[in-house]
């Protein structure tokens, strides 16, 4: 059971050498978290990608983030899906930790 989603803009670059979650991108959707794929953007690779890359770097589930805007774009907006009893503050304050990392 689900009792709170956060949503998180992200600005994904596909193509990367390597995968990383790190640094702050001022796009569209106000601050995004950055994230670096070694997948193409092609067919949603890159997208997948970086939602699994979120999902690891806030430690919850694949399948607790889903994207809600931006599926041919580099700037998107996921929902990450916390579960009961999970502060939701822990997951923010990873978030705010990785967008202050250098890329």
């Amino acid at each position: 059971m689900v009792s709170r989603s956060v949503v998180l803009a992200v600005r994904v670059k596909p193509g990367a050498s390597r995968a990383r979650v790190g640094g702050r991108h001022d796009g569209p959707h106000g601050p995004a978290l950055v994230v670096a794929v070694t997948a193409r953007a092609v067919d949603g690779a890159a997208t997948e990608a970086a939602r699994r890359a979120v999902a690891q770097a806030l430690g919850v589930r694949a399948s607790a983030v889903s994207l809600k805007t931006g599926a041919a774009s580099r700037d998107k907006l996921f929902t990450v899906d916390l579960p009961d009893g999970a502060p939701g503050d822990t997951a923010l304050g990873r978030v705010a930790q990785l967008r202050q990392t250098e890329t």
